[in-house]
């Protein structure tokens, strides 16, 4: 094979490379629209009427993530199923971001963690590598690290719409949090930088605690998830 022909032969590869990767951004780019159609839903909790209407926000957004879970599927095809980790960096950021929304959503209504496989099933995926299309563990990790920092802004603003017994129950979970968190040896670098900011979540909640108990308005309240007491 001559050199030209050997480089007509590359750019055949490169073309296709490029082919692929722009049919998934374009899936991605719908992706990141959902996400942040579900963000500004959610972002509605904070306000002093949203606390009321938790229920209704966690179901509407559940229905968002049925248009996730046929973007998804539609992802799925857009790329040779044994190349994951080759394209993994075009859906990393709004898959963390997914994660994220699925994990608020699920605290919301049970005041509880979202386990990997929970997730993975929320958005229309796979929790095990070998099975295809997944949810990877530092993507899951990222997002409920950025759960942290939302449960946090949900705090203070919990205690400016009176709502006071919710800070004692998000500082319990952000704790019980930071306690797993401690026991895994993170390797990557990014995910280790956002653990690191977990400790400013923790501290900012327990400087909202403080606050009320100075104040003696730290007892709980009977009542569970959703703040309907």
């Amino acid at each position: 094979m001559s050199v030209s022909a050997m480089f007509v032969a590359l750019q055949g590869a490169l073309t296709a490379d490029q082919d692929i990767r722009e049919e998934i951004r374009k899936v991605v780019q719908a992706l990141e629209q959902t996400a942040r159609e579900m963000l500004t839903l959610l972002q509605g909790v904070h306000q002093g009427p949203g606390f009321q209407d938790i229920p209704k926000k966690c179901q509407k957004a559940r229905e968002h993530f049925s248009t996730v879970r046929t973007q998804m599927e539609s992802l799925k095809t857009k790329f040779p199923a044994d190349q994951y980790y080759r394209f993994h960096e075009h859906w990393r950021f709004v898959l963390q971001r997914l994660v994220f929304l699925a994990a608020f959503v699920v605290y919301l209504e049970t005041e509880t963690l979202v386990t990997r496989e929970a997730v993975a099933e929320i958005l229309g995926i796979e929790a095990d590598r070998e099975r295809g299309f997944h949810l990877d563990i530092e993507d899951y990790l990222s997002g409920v690290l950025t759960l942290a920092s939302e449960l946090a802004r949900l705090a203070v603003n919990s205690v400016t719409a009176g709502d006071y017994s919710r800070p004692l129950r998000i500082s319990t979970f952000i704790n019980e949090l930071d306690s797993g968190f401690r026991l895994l040896n993170l390797k990557n670098d990014s995910l280790r930088k956002r653990y690191d900011g977990l400790k400013y979540d923790v501290k900012k909640i327990e400087e909202v605690v403080y606050d009320l108990s100075i104040r003696g308005l730290n007892k709980e309240a009977p009542g569970g998830a959703g703040g309907e007491k």
